[in-house]
């Protein structure tokens, strides 16, 4: 068994350790406006549910290698609104191609061509094709550190659920319908159709 001083090595190597360790991880396609009004689409992998009273999630938009704020977190601060869809595998593509490093000013709806959608209370839209969006208004933002790559987690609580009709029934949600995809590291993403079943003891 290695044993490994996150102290002794270079953020590159500490981070694709961790890719490889934490998986699969569910992806987040984070939709957001900034002030202006103009939508900014990006998945994020480090993501997941906190709570359920209130409804609370997570997702987390690091610092660039260069130090600076990207995009999406730029727009939450500044509206403190943001939706979170889920990437099925039939949308995979797409949410890929909005991972791409562009200009503020860059609709990633229009580069991955996936179609917005108005949200019912918050300003970003939703992605019409995900199978499930939640609508979320920012609870906090911790910063992990202030270097190049350092952590930033952002709590929201959703505020709206939407779901596809066929894949809901009685607040269960079908796995198989949803069909969501998850990260492993690197360029590798997982499908979610191979389950098991484990019953909790009692």
């Amino acid at each position: 068994m290695l044993s490994i001083d996150p102290l002794h090595h270079p953020q590159r190597q500490i981070y694709k350790l961790m890719t490889g360790i934490i998986v699969p991880r569910p992806i987040a396609l984070v939709s957001t406006v900034d002030t202006a009004g103009n939508a900014n689409l990006a998945p994020f992998s480090f993501f997941a549910g906190v709570g359920s009273a209130p409804p609370t999630v997570l997702f987390c938009p690091a610092l660039s290698t260069a130090g600076e704020r990207k995009d999406t977190l730029i727009n939450v601060e500044a509206t403190r609104e943001f939706v979170i869809n889920v990437v099925s595998e039939t949308i995979s593509d797409q949410a890929n191609a909005s991972a791409a490093a562009v200009p503020p000013e860059v609709d990633e709806f229009k580069l991955s061509g996936l179609t917005p959608v108005p949200s019912e209370i918050v300003k970003p839209p939703r992605v019409a094709e995900s199978p499930a969006q939640m609508e979320c208004r920012l609870m906090q933002v911790i910063y992990t550190g202030d270097k190049p790559a350092s952590g930033v987690i952002v709590l929201g609580e959703v505020v709206r659920f939407h779901v596809r009709q066929d894949l809901f029934h009685d607040f269960r949600i079908d796995a198989a319908g949803l069909d969501a995809v998850g990260r492993m590291a690197g360029n590798t993403w997982v499908r979610t159709r191979d389950r098991i079943e484990l019953i909790r003891p009692k």
